[in-house]
């Protein structure tokens, strides 16, 4: 089957796994890391808040699903940037385990409490997961925007960027405050693909992780770094 197709978004054999409207409680469905953060459902969706203070690991936050998605997952939101930042970045974890060493369980909901700072380095060196970088920015505040994936664990003996999955869509992505958007991420075996569309404007963009070694459970996950802060809505994520 062509990749184009592998991860088409309407292909009939997609299986709705998870729904949230994000209007009402969120702990029922999610767990968050991060003692500053705060999340409050409102009609508008769910609106998710790092901490404010720029620098401060215990200001960034991580939502986690409880439940945990095997196999090829599609991913689904609304999403409206509600701050003015021009740093930092979004993550989306797709299908995170621990790494297994030490104690850093296969089952990440047994180390939680050593993620109440939840600083970077805990997630990329620990975790087995995907992450795609969206409504994303430098950290100069230079007006560099991206989307980029990445596949953790960072090696022991290796840089951060060793985990980048080419290419990286550097000055694409640009997330506007206030507009709300509609995101589709899909993983399979062979691709990672994330699309973005704001009325009649469509970005999308895809990774070839053939080659990458594969990733096949884990939960959902949505990293606001400090300062950062969106409405999320209509989450909902689909396997086969």
């Amino acid at each position: 089957m062509p990749l184009n197709e592998k991860n088409s978004d309407t292909q009939d054999d997609w299986n709705l796994a998870f729904q949230d409207d994000c209007t009402e409680d969120w702990t029922k469905q999610w767990t968050l890391d991060g003692l500053v953060a705060t999340v409050e459902n409102t009609q508008e969706g769910m609106h998710y808040k790092a901490g404010p203070e720029a620098g401060n690991d215990a200001h960034h936050a991580v939502l986690w699903t409880k439940e945990s998605f095997s196999g090829d997952v599609k991913i689904e939101f609304d999403y409206m940037k509600t701050d003015d930042a021009n740093k930092y970045v979004n993550i989306l974890y797709i299908q995170a385990t621990g790494d297994e060493e030490g104690v850093y369980e296969k089952d990440i909901s047994e180390w939680k409490h050593l993620r109440e700072v939840p600083k970077m380095r805990m997630y990329f060196e620990n975790m087995n997961t995907f992450h795609i970088s969206f409504s994303a920015f430098g950290n100069k505040g230079d007006g560099l925007h991206y989307v980029r994936a990445r596949r953790y664990p960072k090696p022991d003996d290796k840089h951060f960027n060793s985990t980048m999955v080419e290419p990286s869509y550097d000055m694409q992505g640009l997330f506007e405050t206030g507009k709300t958007y509609h995101i589709t991420a899909i993983k399979t075996s062979e691709k990672l693909s994330f699309k973005m569309e704001y009325e009649d404007k469509v970005e999308y963009f895809e990774w070839d992780i053939k080659k990458v070694e594969p990733i096949t459970e884990g939960r959902i996950g949505i990293r606001n770094m400090y300062t950062r802060s969106a409405i999320y809505k209509n989450f909902k994520i689909y396997t086969n």
